[in-house]
């Protein structure tokens, strides 16, 4: 922090006068009345704001350093077809993305019970060793939604097929592909959704410390 810098703000610095439950569906919207203090001192004035409350989410980006692979899913996502609608996606959008496992956290549980849950159930393997990647919101402006993301060692031999809970209507494809092709994959646009960005990201940057530490033979 810079030399006679304020302190940084936080949670005590914002009053919530109400909070309500704007919608109850699937998912949960709630409108906040609130105001917050400012950079430059004082308040802000009244506002009014809706939060999409999503829930929290556990992430695994699963690797076999031994055949240097990775078990990407492939599956729908409604939010992916409303994205159609605008002009800008293009015309070779589609509403399947690739993607890595993610679940939410439900009441009870820890984000690595989740993740190690969520990995069986979306792809048949079994996390054998697992290390924190980031922690971050995907869109603060309008959503509570906080990813735990992980990196979890599988074996990836047997790694295809199709995977998911019938009665929470999904259907995913399991794809285990070299990571060289994933890199591809990255470079061409085909990586769209944030959770798998931003995993491939980090471990195009720390694949060869990975296979040391899981692979030292």
């Amino acid at each position: 922090m810079p030399e006679n810098s304020p302190p940084p703000l936080g949670r005590n610095d914002v009053e919530i006068i109400s909070r309500e439950a704007a919608y109850q569906g699937y998912f949960r919207i709630d409108r906040y009345r609130l105001k917050h203090r400012l950079f430059e001192g004082g308040w802000s004035g009244e506002m009014e704001r809706e939060v999409f409350e999503r829930g929290h989410v556990a992430g695994v980006l699963p690797y076999d350093p031994v055949l240097d692979r990775l078990v990407v899913i492939e599956q729908f996502r409604i939010g992916a077809l409303a994205a159609m609608d605008s002009p800008w996606p293009g015309n070779d959008f589609s509403p399947w993305l690739l993607e890595f496992v993610a679940g939410v956290i439900d009441e009870g549980e820890t984000p690595e019970e989740v993740a190690r849950r969520e990995t069986i159930e979306e792809t048949g393997c079994e996390i054998q060793d697992m290390i924190p990647v980031y922690r971050y919101l995907s869109t603060a402006g309008s959503c509570s939604e906080y990813v735990f993301l992980y990196c979890g060692r599988v074996d990836a031999a047997n790694a295809g097929g199709i995977y998911g809970l019938t009665e929470e209507h999904e259907n995913i494809r399991v794809l285990s592909v070299p990571s060289e092709k994933a890199f591809q994959w990255l470079d061409e646009g085909r990586i769209v959704n944030a959770k798998a960005l931003i995993a491939l990201q980090w471990f195009r940057m720390n694949r060869e410390k990975l296979r040391r530490l899981w692979n030292p033979s």
